[in-house]
């Protein structure tokens, strides 16, 4: 290599170097401004005495990112924030995880296992940029969902990797189980992927997303047996109800354009989907409120596109959503 090319290797090389630094103190920063809104707090000892909803708190300043959690009588109400940093937040009544991000020039992401009081007792690496994260109602199962080549399920190429960790077992990647599409023939092909785990109570059954190409199925799975079984196309990111009768999930419609989902709602015994009253596009792994309404994340819009607020919607396809947590996202909620 000359002197001249390897001089401009350097300038380059500097270039994004200075670009990158620019970049990360421009989002510290910004993280870091203080929030035009004034949002009341409480102890943690307060809120988990009882009833409560578990979420990842999107107030800009010193708090963001962190667990935060609201009495579930007042959701409106003072939030207690912890001092642990999420990407996304889950919670059950014994247990917790996060989803945890170190930042850099090359970031990495681990997986926090909390205790009751939502203090971390165990972590893990993650492999990937995660996007899922979900626990059992008893907290001993876990499952995780990253993106191991790509970055989004809206685009038309990417891998994912979804692993359950716990129950006593070794974690277990779904790729390794056994899947049925609905025509009866074995999902072989080099681009499924999985993702978007809700557990049943029996901690066996689980619900997930099963994709090769442009084509998605929900799929019931058995941990137990090692299989999985596509029910119907078009639907992601499922959650199961409380009383385990129905399933939400994101779907496309017909309409194909990438990044644009509506919310539908599965009952199970009947096998009617219903698509609720919420008409944006939400791309979230919803959480039941209880067995007739669901949560989920919204981002805002323009220079408050780093704030999300959770919302509420009925799940039987009237009424009117509404905000039901500001500066919030990642809603799980518990119930002792």
């Amino acid at each position: 290599m000359t002197r001249v090319k390897l001089g401009m290797l350097i300038a380059v090389l500097g270039l994004c170097l200075t670009v990158a630094g620019a970049y990360f103190l421009t989002a510290r920063n910004a993280v870091s401004a203080p929030s035009l809104t004034d949002v009341p707090t409480t102890s943690s000892a307060n809120v988990l005495a009882g009833p409560r909803i578990v979420f990842r708190n999107s107030v800009l300043g010193q708090d963001y990112s962190k667990i935060a959690l609201v009495a579930l009588a007042d959701p409106g109400g003072p939030r207690a924030v912890l001092p642990l940093s999420c990407e996304r937040v889950y919670s059950a009544v014994k247990a917790g995880v996060c989803v945890t991000a170190e930042r850099g020039v090359t970031p990495s992401y681990g997986l926090a296992v909390l205790n009751a009081e939502l203090q971390p007792i165990r972590s893990s690496r993650l492999v990937g940029l995660p996007s899922r994260a979900r626990m059992s109602a008893d907290g001993t199962l876990v499952a995780t969902t990253t993106f191991v080549t790509g970055h989004s399920y809206a685009q038309t190429s990417f891998s994912t990797e979804t692993i359950i960790r716990g129950g006593g077992v070794e974690p277990r990647n779904l790729e390794t189980f056994t899947t049925t599409l609905p025509n009866g023939q074995v999902l072989k092909a080099a681009n499924r992927n999985y993702w978007g785990v809700t557990f049943a109570a029996d901690n066996d059954t689980f619900y997930v997303t099963v994709a090769s190409g442009a084509t998605t199925w929900l799929a019931r799975g058995s941990i137990q047996r090692g299989t999985m079984t596509a029910l119907r196309t078009d639907a992601e990111c499922p959650s199961l109800s409380p009383d385990g009768s129905k399933v939400a999930y994101k779907k496309r419609l017909g309409n194909r354009k990438a990044g644009v989902w509506r919310l539908a709602v599965l009952d199970l015994a009947t096998n009617t989907e219903t698509l609720v009253a919420e008409s944006a596009s939400v791309d979230d792994q919803v959480e039941w409120l209880d067995d007739d309404h669901l949560l989920y994340t919204r981002p805002r819009l323009g220079s408050e596109a780093t704030i999300s607020d959770i919302w509420s919607v009925p799940a039987n396809g009237v009424g009117t959503p509404t905000v039901l947590i500001t500066h919030a996202s990642s809603p799980a909620v518990v119930r002792p």
